[in-house]
């Protein structure tokens, strides 16, 4: 069922405790800036039914013991519309927030831009943007909240903007409001678990969990970081369980001839890499963290279930990851990894990635989503990071498909694991080779781990 709980109801919900911030100075015009006759009396009446003077409904508050700064939005006030006045309020939690180096939580549910105010409404939607554009700048996540209904401007900007977005079962979601779709419009399109279908939310969180996550996302994009690179823990072809959690050695230079379990031959490392019974990155990042928060999808309208996204605590500080799972990866599993690289970034979070892939997807509607394009973001995220980012190869290592993830200078890799420019039957099929010179042509191409890190495309083997 869909939240209808009122902005300080939903405050309550959320927060250990929470100070109003004093609204800012300003009178509006009688009647509005436009003028409309009976605007003042429906802003009375809202008022005397709802107990707030606007829409929204702004201070700090503690969520699980981190400080941050809530815009909580009161729907019974005019249908939680934005106004000027509206704007003046945003603007001020904002720059609050900013003072105070505070992560801002916007609590969302809003029918749009308020139809009395015309244009000085919808340009409210501008300030919002420039605030919240700031904000990143400065380093400050931004959570948001989708409530019932979410619509129009308050979703294009505070909800679909936000850094991560969770939404409340049932609640309704999309920037066209009930009123203004096509007859024909499918209402299912318009709810919060179409819109993380479609990429464009991060997970649905009903009411009784929404405090304990927020709570758990604001510790990890808040926690201060020690800026140096993660050193990844690995899972042995033995331990190929999921549940193995037991305590793993950290990732060393292994010299090639010293590095634990080799493969003899480039076959057998393509081999062990494609067995089903080797840890996958589920594996790896449960045995890896304490604890973890999943992204979901590209905010572009997919999602790829073989690219695992999001942050967690290791050792007590907070650690991103992007993994890829085994599967060719999608366009929205680039999209996805690039969004992640970028948010950790700006957050000054070191980042984890795992390869392992046969390669990018290649068939048709991979490329009409893409493909090329996203595979291009996430090298130039990688490269632009400053951030910390540390590699490990865990399977398959196949093209460009593969290396848009890894590390440059920071790579390493599993003992049954490969990388290779392509995979060995497609270079022998190029080279116009039998089928039986296949193995042939994977030792030519020096794709062990060893033969990596002699080569030094690795900095080694984990062990």
């Amino acid at each position: 069922m869909a939240d209808r709980l009122t902005a300080r109801e939903t405050i309550a919900l959320v927060a250990d405790d929470f100070s109003e911030l004093p609204p800012p100075p300003g009178q509006s015009a009688p009647d509005g800036p436009l003028g409309w006759q009976g605007y003042d009396a429906s802003r009375a009446r809202a008022a005397e039914r709802t107990g707030e003077q606007e829409s929204v409904v702004c201070g700090t508050a503690r969520i699980e013991g981190t400080h941050a700064l809530l815009i909580a939005f009161e729907f019974g006030f005019l249908g939680g519309s934005l106004g000027e006045r509206t704007g003046d309020r945003i603007e001020a939690a904002y720059a609050h927030a900013r003072a105070h180096r505070l992560p801002v939580v916007p609590l969302v549910a809003t029918g749009g831009s308020r139809m009395q105010e015309g244009m000085f409404a919808l340009t409210q939607l501008q300030r919002v943007a420039r605030q919240s554009a700031l904000t990143r700048e400065a380093g400050l996540p931004q959570i948001a909240v989708l409530r019932d209904p979410t619509t129009g401007g308050g979703w294009a900007t505070l909800g679909a903007g936000a850094d991560v977005v969770l939404a409340l079962p049932g609640a309704q979601v999309g920037f066209a409001g009930s009123r203004v779709r096509p007859p024909d419009a499918d209402p299912a399109a318009y709810t919060a678990e179409a819109q993380v279908a479609a990429g464009a939310a991060d997970a649905i969180v009903r009411p009784e969990q929404l405090r304990a996550t927020l709570g758990r996302w604001l510790k990890l994009l808040t926690r201060p970081s020690a800026q140096e690179a993660p050193v990844p823990r690995t899972l042995g072809t033995a331990e190929a369980s999921a549940t193995a959690t037991a305590a793993q050695p950290a990732v060393t230079g292994n010299a090639p001839d010293d590095a634990p379990n080799l493969p003899p031959t480039a076959w057998e490392a393509v081999q062990r890499a494609r067995s089903p019974q080797r840890p996958r990155a589920e594996a790896y990042l449960d045995a890896y963290f304490t604890h973890r928060v999943a992204l979901s999808g590209d905010r572009c309208g997919g999602t790829d279930a073989g690219m695992l996204c999001g942050f967690g605590e290791h050792d007590g500080r907070t650690v991103a990851y992007a993994a890829q799972a085994g599967t060719a990866t999608r366009p929205a599993g680039y999209r996805m990894a690039a969004r992640l690289i970028r948010l950790a970034d700006r957050l000054g979070i070191p980042v984890l990635t795992l390869v392992d892939t046969p390669g990018a997807a290649n068939d048709a509607e991979a490329e009409r989503q893409g493909v090329g394009a996203a595979i291009a973001d996430v090298f130039v995220a990688v490269a632009g990071a400053r951030t910390p980012i540390t590699t490990l190869l865990i399977g398959e290592g196949g093209s460009g498909g593969a290396l848009a993830l890894a590390a440059p200078g920071n790579t390493w890799a599993t003992p049954d694991s490969y990388f290779s420019v392509i995979a060995p039957e497609l270079a022998a099929a190029i080279l116009k080779r039998p089928a039986e010179e296949v193995e042939a042509t994977a030792d030519q191409l020096r794709i062990r781990p060893q033969d990596l890190a002699e080569l030094g495309v690795i900095r080694g083997v984990a062990g």
